[in-house]
């Protein structure tokens, strides 16, 4: 990866509804070339796909809340169980396995507190192995970024 390859990435992840000609321009290539190397890009993994950011609000989903769950038994049968099981769960939107004392955390989204509460009740605390679920509310966001800071 060089540093053509990096101004790429670092201008797709900001705006991933470029055009392949605005991105050749800015990276000083003509389009074909350019579309090569997104293309390998995209073969390569570096970008794994495009989605349009969504306001959770505005549809809705007002609360977010993130939840550290500590499991009984940390067997790999126990972890791809419990990964397998908070899958299905639409409202968890991010689940992270961590080192240290707790197991995972969960970021969560509701349209209300009932609701989150319905779901904590009924699909995580009550998921097999989980031992115990903490559980913070956001009060607000300073910075929600996606993506990783690329160097140049």
């Amino acid at each position: 990866m060089d540093g053509i390859d990096r101004q790429i990435l670092a201008l797709l992840q900001e705006n991933g509804r470029m055009t392949n000609v605005e991105l050749a321009d800015r990276v000083g290539l003509t389009a074909p070339p350019c579309l090569r190397r997104v293309r390998a890009l995209e073969e390569a993994g570096a970008i794994r796909g495009y989605h349009a950011e969504i306001d959770p609000a505005q549809l809705g989903y007002p609360i977010t809340v993130f939840a550290m769950v500590s499991l009984k038994s940390q067997a790999e049968s126990d972890l791809a169980a419990f990964e397998q099981h908070i899958a299905a769960i639409p409202e968890v939107r991010e689940c992270h396995m961590l080192n240290g004392e707790i197991d995972f955390i969960l970021k969560i989204v509701a349209p209300d507190l009932r609701a989150f509460q319905e779901m904590l009740t009924t699909q995580l605390t009550a998921a097999p192995n989980v031992s115990s679920v903490k559980t913070s509310l956001t009060i607000r966001t300073a910075k929600a970024r996606s993506g990783v800071p690329i160097a140049e």
